[in-house]
């Protein structure tokens, strides 16, 4: 029989590329959306079904990881087989700004999620999005046994949701698995991410449509990879025989300023001449490198990324290149169903 999943984030970045690889797989998808007065689904209104059709596959529901008794009843009606914990207040930067907020939504939101699978009674297995930010200040490269040292608000929340997991699956026997994924980025990533602003500004100045771009510390290094690999790895965690804990990353270290290079480059620009530095884009502690090793999951999941950073801002480039042009001819009109 079709399986069934319950995404929460589902309007995000994850969100939209995961439902897109369920549906390919024959699932029937509900996912968490918070009330707004304005749209926030973009990402996902290509495979919106609406109310009015028969035998949907793609359902959406209004709930918030704030209000447990909403989701105990979401999950005793829905009874998914996999729950994918995806929503949080998930800017680095901007939980400094708004910490007990972050605190509550992307730790706290888990506990009750969690509880809200036990508390139902349901037979599911969940899937806890944990970050690499965990690491903090812990040396690369990091794994699986890697002592976490947190460096923001998020990052403290998201070492208590990691562990709050940790624990349900050992107290009460739930299958709910930990995947540290490192940072991934898509031509749908956040405008206010560094990766998404880098790209957005290379467009806009390709275009004439703005001359600088104003970042914070160009020396942090990451590990970017592709997004729409990332929530492949995603389900294969969910499809093994017993709940574990796994990185997924490229093992690749890319500064700030190589990214930019890259995205730069592929447009024929020298970022040296539009970018300037900004104080204000700095964090009161940073993190200086999250460099992840996948061998686990490469081992015990069969998973291993083929999309590398300059390949990813070749990617992200183009979209927002064709992005733009669509916007200035008139031809990215939403439309509404």
């Amino acid at each position: 029989m079709a399986k069934t999943a319950l995404i929460t984030g589902v309007t995000g970045q994850d969100g939209s590329y995961l439902s897109e690889l369920l549906l390919e797989k024959g699932y029937t998808v509900h996912g968490l959306i918070r009330r707004s007065s304005s749209f926030n689904t973009e990402r996902i209104d290509h495979i919106y079904q609406g109310p009015e059709e028969a035998n949907r596959s793609f359902v959406l529901h209004h709930a918030d990881l704030s209000d447990g008794v909403a989701l105990v009843n979401l999950l005793r009606d829905i009874q998914p087989d996999e729950v994918y914990n995806l929503g949080a207040q998930s800017h680095v930067r901007v939980s400094f700004d708004a910490p007990l907020y972050t605190g509550d939504v992307t730790g706290l939101g888990t506990v009750r999620l969690l509880e809200a699978v036990r508390a139902s009674g349901i037979e599911t297995r969940v899937y806890q999005a944990s970050s690499s930010e965990m690491f903090g200040a812990s040396p690369p490269p990091q794994n699986e046994k890697t002592p976490f040292h947190p460096r923001s608000p998020y990052s403290v929340a998201k070492v208590y949701s990691y562990w709050a997991t940790v624990n349900y699956r050992e107290a009460y026997g739930m299958f709910a698995t930990n995947g540290i994924l490192f940072n991934h980025e898509s031509p749908r990533r956040g405008e206010t991410f560094v990766t998404r602003k880098i790209t957005r500004g290379v467009a806009r100045i390709k275009a004439g449509l703005q001359d600088r771009l104003h970042l914070g510390n160009l020396d942090a290094v990451r590990d970017w990879g592709y997004a729409p690999e990332y929530v492949e790895a995603m389900w294969r965690m969910l499809q093994c025989d017993t709940p574990d804990d796994y990185v997924v990353a490229t093992g690749e270290g890319v500064s700030v300023r190589q990214f930019l290079e890259y995205a730069f480059e592929h447009a024929g620009l020298d970022w040296a001449e539009h970018v300037r530095y900004d104080p204000k884009y700095e964090r009161p502690s940073e993190v200086d490198a999250l460099i992840g090793d996948a061998s686990k999951a490469e081992e015990l999941l069969g998973w291993k990324p083929e999309v590398k950073s300059r390949e990813l801002a070749q990617i992200m480039v183009d979209a927002d290149i064709r992005l733009l042009s669509d916007q200035l001819t008139g031809s990215a009109v939403r439309v509404d169903r």
